[in-house]
């Protein structure tokens, strides 16, 4: 894994984080909790979708970044 992308559109209310490229992306499986997992054709999970990700959707997005 070269780098972690994660996407908010606001216009979906959707946050997208993929752990490799998204080109790869071959199926998806709902979880029923407002989550698609995103999968490749090893069905290996390569990232997911967060459905409805604010209540306000004129709000601001409090994100926090943590490495180690």
């Amino acid at each position: 894994m070269d780098k972690i992308k994660v996407i908010f559109n606001r216009e979906s209310n959707t946050l997208d984080v993929w752990f490799d490229d998204a080109e790869k992306e071959f199926i998806c499986e709902e979880t029923g909790e407002e989550i698609i997992l995103k999968k490749d054709k090893d069905n290996k999970v390569i990232g997911f979708e967060k459905l409805n990700l604010l209540t306000d959707k004129t709000g601001n997005i409090p994100i926090e970044v943590l490495t180690t």
